[in-house]
């Protein structure tokens, strides 16, 4: 079986690097806020080109936090509305109602997955103090024409890059765009720990000062407590960890992007419709998403022949039972992603003869 994401291998390639890595964080005897959290900190910032790096317990809390931040500092207020892609991963909707504020659903480009840019301007109302763009599946929005729009309506841009550690465009790594954004490290992301895991990266010192209080139960100094906190701390082990990884992030986005351009241009079977890339540096290939629409055939077809796949998402946030509220609501473009889409096997640790047995069993569907 070519398996979809085989993390042992993955991790495997690191071995010696994390041993020791573990080691150090355990003779040191100290495993939370250290100097391993410090160093990955600024190791990370200055790899996303942000001046502030902050390290979160995970992906989701990088995201509520950030707009907690926004609530202290007086920039949003329960009630408030932030635009977000009806195309997404429920994460990225679920921290902005966890902060009492109302995700407002905006429909993706059917050729990127991604939030629409000519489809914002509509749903801005008096009440909207932020657009939620997702780099999804490791792709870029269009952010020059978001920031636009955010400049012009005086909003706020988070961006989620929970999948897009290293997309760039311009020069300009995600991370680097909006106002703030959230990363996560969960173990099966471009930069996984071996654990969960999350930052924060943003150019806003009064940001950055608030989210390290919040982080810490609301405190800058210990005991002496600004705000009602929460514990979101990332701990020194998975920051060790993850800056042995770090070093490595762009080799294996390489490798990944070698396997994605076999996939675009040798995948020649007219019932997949291959993703559309905007610019190559701009993706780093977390997923590889195809459509198809005969998807359970497809899937069943491809474990028959060896080949292990994932749908990423089958239901559309709309459709959850979490928001039930929205449940009548239609959204045509997501609602034709999610019940057509499926994500091919590609790591940066596939052999040739891997990639050639995907490429060969697809185009023989």
């Amino acid at each position: 079986m070519i398996k979809f994401l085989d993390l042992q291998k993955i991790n495997a390639q690191y071995k010696i690097d994390l041993t020791e890595a573990f080691s150090r964080v355990l003779d040191s005897g100290w495993y939370i806020m250290g100097t391993e959290l410090k160093q990955f900190e600024t190791d990370f910032a200055n790899y996303c080109g942000t001046k502030h790096a902050i390290g979160v317990a995970n992906g989701l809390d990088a995201l509520i936090l950030i707009i907690r931040a926004y609530k202290e500092l007086g920039f949003m207020q329960d009630g408030d509305e932030i635009l977000v892609p009806s195309n997404t991963y429920i994460a990225s909707i679920l921290a902005i109602s966890a902060n009492n504020l109302v995700p407002v659903l905006v429909e993706p480009s059917l050729d990127t997955f991604n939030l629409d840019p000519l489809l914002i301007e509509a749903k801005i109302t008096p009440k909207t103090k932020a657009i939620l763009p997702v780099h999804l599946y490791g792709q870029l929005c269009e952010m020059g024409a978001i920031n636009a729009i955010a400049k012009k309506h005086n909003l706020k841009v988070i961006e989620d890059c929970a999948q897009a550690h290293g997309a760039a465009l311009e020069n300009r790594r995600a991370g680097n765009w909006g106002d703030a954004a959230g990363f996560s490290f969960y173990p099966g992301k471009n930069l996984g720990a071996l654990g969960d895991g999350g930052a924060i990266t943003t150019n806003d010192d009064q940001l950055a000062t608030c989210l390290r209080a919040l982080l810490n139960y609301g405190s800058h100094v210990k005991y002496q407590n600004l705000y009602k906190g929460v514990n979101s701390r990332l701990d020194e082990l998975q920051a060790a960890l993850l800056s042995v990884k770090l070093n490595n992030l762009d080799v294996e986005t390489d490798v990944k992007r070698n396997i994605a351009n076999r996939y675009s241009t040798e995948i020649v079977n007219k019932k997949i419709v291959l993703p559309k890339v905007v610019n190559d540096l701009a993706h780093v290939w977390h997923l590889f998403v195809v459509r198809v629409s005969d998807r359970e055939d497809f899937q069943s077809y491809l474990t028959e022949n060896g080949i292990q796949t994932v749908i990423h998402y089958p239901i559309p946030p709309h459709r959850q039972e979490a928001y039930k509220e929205w449940n009548e609501m239609s959204f045509p473009i997501s609602e034709l992603i999610h019940e057509t889409v499926i994500s091919l096997p590609l790591s940066a640790v596939m052999t040739v003869a891997e990639v050639n047995e995907v490429i060969r069993v697809i185009n023989e569907y």
